[in-house]
């Protein structure tokens, strides 16, 4: 009988995360590993330089959240002395303004939020934890399908700059396709730097030195921002659904209060139509909160509510290209680890291979815009890294990337688990649908009101009601990583375990 079971977005990343459960590893030991691998195997969605959040279900049944997300910087540079430059990516059905450079770098936290996550429940020292990681970095993985397409996206970022072009231009000046092998020895030589010294480097030595040297030709962060960085334990946000209970995301962090609203407003069993009309008040009532909000923190989550929504204060957030693994050990111990690294800034941190976050370049993530935004505060996240627990002893831990569609993938995801007890990779697999609040923008014939994407899938009378409720629906003929990834385990209180990966975005899973 399989003892434990991993699923993430790169079979590299999996398989890394299940050395550390075969040699008798946390759960927290393989999410960790697998954090580490994923910025080799999965550099446009991971990176050192970004951050991330950590649910833990302890096998004794309590449950927290490690917040380990990017913080604003300490300062905030005039207009005039930022180095923010706006570039384009292609999304094929549509176009996406973001903006790059050394003043979109917000404070990183990956790196501190590793090393306190295995402080707490690592059994097995990070140097063998981040052997996989080496490894693949050093002699380099063939680039998957998925992370081409990704590149496609984002080319103008990964053109940036010499630099970035020499990680994902083999030749200097094209594009890395699917099947070319992409070494990066820098990027080991990094990972080897933390896991013998642990985060001190990337905070107050040679590698923050590195990071704030780039940062300081117009941009906001400075050394003194990342040695203050800490990451920060949380009481997880407490939901049901069914009988299951679930320990989501907490403010700051938004993810979590969204995804609990949906499922509150969800009936059992719901229908797409269900879905949409509980998907189109959250983004409602999301809305809403921004445009009446005042402060710079949650004012309190309360209750998963569309009032409690209301109260949100406006903070500066980010919904991001995001990654996500999850695991569970023997001991039922369940870990869901999300992280980011935004598109990047461009710009790569000498010694390091890797390109600095661009969390603070993108208007429409900044309530304030992009030079309003308050100082030293953690940015809201759509992140929602998720722990469920049954009355009888089972245990399951799930997140997604997606950005902004985290919480419609999250959402409909857990329901297929505790309403119906669905297979994990039936559950992952179904249709989805994500409502946003406004028509498509740059859509002059979109019609008003909410607009609704969905994966044309569901049966003939579910479409119908759909196109019929929504006049701007948009079916999606194929698959896409537009509508999340979820990656999830589950393990029965027998011990039978089960792990699912999303094959929206190329994911693997491993059970032994």
């Amino acid at each position: 009988m399989s003892r434990f079971a991993i699923a993430a977005g790169h079979v590299a990343t999996a398989e890394a995360g299940a050395v550390a459960l075969r040699a008798g590893g946390t759960a927290v030991d393989a999410v960790v590993a697998a954090a580490l691998a994923a910025c080799a195997a999965e550099p446009l969605l991971a990176g050192l330089f970004g951050g991330g959040f950590l649910a833990v279900r302890e096998a004794s049944g309590r449950s927290r959240m490690l917040d380990f997300f990017v913080q604003t910087p300490r300062r905030r540079l005039p207009e005039p002395e930022r180095d923010l430059r706006a570039i384009e990516a292609d999304f094929g059905d549509a176009r996406q303004s973001f903006h790059i450079g050394a003043g979109a770098i917000a404070t990183p936290g990956l790196v501190p939020g590793l090393a306190e996550a295995h402080a707490r429940f690592g059994r097995i020292p990070m140097r063998e934890l981040a052997r996989p990681a080496l490894e693949a970095a050093g002699r380099g993985l063939p680039f998957s399908a998925f992370q081409a397409r990704v590149l496609q996206v984002i080319a103008p970022i990964c053109r940036a700059t010499p630099a970035a072009r020499a990680l994902f231009c083999p030749d200097g000046e094209t594009l890395a396709v699917a099947g070319e092998t992409l070494a990066n020895p820098a990027l080991a030589d990094a990972i080897d730097a933390f896991a013998q010294e642990g985060p001190r480097l990337f905070q107050e030595g040679e590698i923050a030195r590195a990071l704030a040297g780039i940062a300081a030709e117009g941009g906001h962060l400075t050394i003194e921002d990342l040695a203050a960085y800490r990451p920060a334990w949380r009481e997880p946000l407490q939901a049901e659904r069914g009988a299951a209970r679930l320990s989501l995301n907490p403010g700051p962090a938004l993810g979590g209060t969204l995804v609990a609203l949906a499922l509150r407003l969800a009936p059992a069993d719901a229908s797409a139509l269900d879905w949409a009309h509980a998907l189109a008040t959250v983004a409602k009532a999301r809305a809403e909160a921004e445009a009446q909000a005042g402060g710079d923190v949650l004012a309190r989550l309360g209750e998963a509510t569309a009032e409690g929504l209301r109260a949100l204060a406006a903070r500066p957030r980010s919904e991001r290209g995001t990654t996500h693994v999850s695991a569970v050990d023997a001991s039922g111990m369940a870990a869901a680890l999300t992280l980011s690294n935004g598109e990047g800034c461009g710009l790569v941190v000498p010694g390091t291979g890797t390109m600095a976050n661009n969390m603070l370049g993108e208007a429409d993530l900044l309530p304030r815009g992009l030079d309003g935004w308050r100082t030293d505060v953690r940015l809201a996240s759509m992140m929602a890294p998720t722990a469920m627990a049954w009355p009888d002893g089972s245990v399951a831990a799930l997140g997604s990337g997606g950005s902004n569609r985290i919480r419609s993938a999250m959402a409909q995801a857990i329901a297929r688990l505790a309403d119906r007890g669905e297979a994990l990779d039936r559950a992952i697999e179904a249709p989805r649908l994500h409502v946003e609040h406004a028509p498509p923008a740059g859509d002059p014939d979109a019609p008003p009101g909410p607009s609704i994407d969905f994966e044309d899938r569901f049966p003939g009378a579910e479409r119908e009601a759909l196109t019929r409720a929504f006049p701007a629906a948009r079916p999606w003929a194929q698959e896409s990583l537009f509508f999340g990834g979820v990656h999830a385990v589950r393990r029965s209180r027998s011990g039978v375990v089960e792990a699912a990966a999303d094959p929206r975005r190329d994911g693997a899973a491993l059970t032994a």
